[in-house]
């Protein structure tokens, strides 16, 4: 069967399934998405309007037994940052719509009521049903829902209530093959989501095969298990991830000064040990979680761990770096217990972690709550879960919460919050939060892989020579990774190991029969880039906007680093 793609029309609530076009069908994940919303997408549309769309789209060898292949993306204009945006998360649905022969799923219109719906998609379409006694809700009484109902082997995508507002800072949740919770986090989707007013999406495949058809299986075969050993031999996907979670990065980044301390004041954290990937595995071996954990079938590093309470009892699980830096040494508290049960609320909500934590810490600066005010930045989270109005501020994410209350020091590019590591500190870092198409996000170009943790060769983070030329060739390197469904931690391994990459490609071709080169992936990173690049710029977005905040001009403790790029250098980076 081919592939198909599924197109849910809110506003008649119409259903059409079409063939693939021809530009589109080497296409999947993130430049299929970004394809689809750069053709389809009036970029000067209001986000949250009907003429915006919400892509859902699995990666090129999702569905297929490739090790850590199960990553969705999703795909829209930003109502966030008014960019175009791309977000991917693992779990089952990636998995499920490749196996059911869908390519994308688009949701586009809007109804004309304030009614929700509910969609399942099965091999043979999308049913469309109002939904009124889930309206309201959280994520976890959706999941409950679905698997008293007799859907626990389906994939489900859902928003929370913050969704629900259509909230700047809302994700979409993605159920996972142990029934957790994983985000298509960054960007506020959630909110285009909630303004299709499509409450939750099932993925039923039943009468699907078990994995997608593969023109050469003993080609595949043999490429899966190189890139599989060539992730499992190296000692940060095959051993650190796993031991401690992507919350290892603790130690280490506070060891280089470049833990975002007190909003951005100081490179590190005095309490940096008891927030620790190695303090958290210490407490979750005690209690009898689980330190080894994966988000989605075929991971092979299980950095998703299971986070109990003393007592044994479930809290959270994929507790990352990102949420608990944000929390923890951004908003200086040291409590893991607290920064659990916040993530967890965070999760029932449907809020970006990143967003939402950066945004307490703005809430701090403006004297709203104590910096180390844990019991009252489990406050505001209820503020956002129940809408008030303050809730509604702090929902709607760090850029607006500071306009509100007048900040300065406001931690963001193009409107979205700057994550756990310092520009100045890390200066590649920097070249990326400035220059990706999507506002401040590190998964965009992860030069902390070269800079910190001299993976493919070394980049001196407190310099600034070559880093413009490393964030390029990983940005390139990661738009080519997000459209494949793989993990981007993936990229650890390539860098490292000469079989990795060509393994991929190995892969690819014996997938679909065709015969890709290395260049051939690269310049489909490229491609990527400049659609969205180029997609921006129709949207009024030009070279001014990528710029960091002035604050970082300050000198940053421990090397009283600053950052010191000219507009010229960062304006640079668009010069392939």
């Amino acid at each position: 069967m081919a592939d198909r793609i599924f197109r849910v029309n809110m506003g008649d609530l119409s259903v059409k399934i079409e063939d693939v076009p021809e530009a589109w069908q080497g296409l999947g994940g993130r430049a299929l998405t970004s394809a689809i919303v750069a053709a389809e997408v009036k970029p000067t549309c209001h986000p949250l309007g009907k003429y915006n769309k919400l892509v859902f789209a699995p990666g090129l060898l999702s569905g297929t037994r490739a090790a850590n292949s199960g990553r969705l993306s999703a795909g829209a204009k930003s109502p966030l940052t008014g960019t175009i945006k791309e977000c991917n998360a693992g779990g089952t649905a990636a998995q499920l719509f490749a196996r059911m022969g869908i390519k994308a799923l688009i949701l586009e219109g809007m109804p004309a009521g304030d009614g929700f719906y509910a969609l399942k998609v099965t091999t043979d379409g999308v049913e469309i049903k109002p939904e009124t006694e889930l309206v309201g809700a959280g994520n976890f009484a959706v999941i409950e829902a679905l698997e008293k109902s007799g859907g626990k082997d389906c994939g489900l995508l859902t928003i929370g209530q913050a969704g629900e507002r259509r909230q700047l800072a809302a994700n979409i949740s993605v159920k996972d093959p142990d029934g957790k919770l994983r985000s298509l986090g960054r960007g506020g989707l959630g909110a285009v989501m909630g303004a299709k007013k499509v409450k939750y999406i099932v993925i039923d495949a039943a009468g699907a095969p078990k994995t997608v058809p593969l023109v050469d299986e003993e080609k595949f075969k043999a490429a899966a298990k190189t890139f599989a050993r060539a992730l499992l031999d190296h000692p940060v996907c095959g051993s650190a991830l796993g031991e401690y979670g992507t919350d290892v990065l603790i130690n280490i980044v506070n060891e280089v000064g470049a833990l975002p301390t007190r909003n951005f004041r100081s490179g590190q954290f005095d309490q940096h040990e008891m927030i620790s990937g190695e303090k958290m595995a210490a407490m979750i071996k005690e209690r009898g979680g689980k330190t080894k954990h994966g988000c989605h079938a075929g991971c092979v590093m299980q950095c998703s761990q299971v986070f109990v309470d003393r007592d044994g009892n479930y809290v959270t699980s994929g507790f990352e770096y990102e949420t608990i830096w944000a929390m923890g040494a951004h908003c200086c508290i040291d409590d893991l217990d607290l920064l659990a049960q916040a993530d967890s609320i965070m999760d029932d909500i449907g809020v970006d972690s990143i967003e939402m934590s950066v945004t307490i810490g703005v809430a701090m600066e403006a004297g709203i709550i104590e910096f180390g005010d844990g019991p009252g930045l489990l406050r505001l989270l209820n503020e956002v879960k129940e809408g008030t109005p303050l809730g509604r501020i702090l929902g709607s994410g760090a850029a607006v919460t500071g306009k509100v209350y007048g900040l300065t020091r406001v931690p963001v590019v193009k409107n979205q919050a700057i994550p756990a590591y310092d520009p100045r500190s890390v200066k590649g870092i920097g070249i990326t939060y400035c220059t990706t198409t999507m506002g401040a996000d590190h998964t965009a170009g992860y030069t902390i892989a070269t800079n910190i943790l001299k993976c493919g060769g070394f980049v001196d983070p407190l310099s600034k020579e070559g880093q413009v030329e490393l964030s390029r060739n990983l940005q390139i390197a990661t738009a080519a990774v997000d459209s494949t469904g793989l993990c981007i931690f993936v990229a650890f391994a390539v860098l490292d190991n000469e079989a990795a990459l060509p393994a991929v490609v190995d892969m690819l071709n014996a997938r679909f029969g065709t015969s890709l080169t290395v260049d051939d992936v690269t310049a489909l990173g490229t491609q990527v880039l400049k659609t969205e690049h180029a997609f921006n710029q129709a949207a009024g977005f030009t070279n001014a906007h990528d710029r960091l905040p002035e604050f970082f001009e300050e000198p940053v403790p421990p090397h009283n680093a600053v950052w010191d790029f000219s507009d010229e250098e960062i304006d640079a980076f668009w010069n392939f």
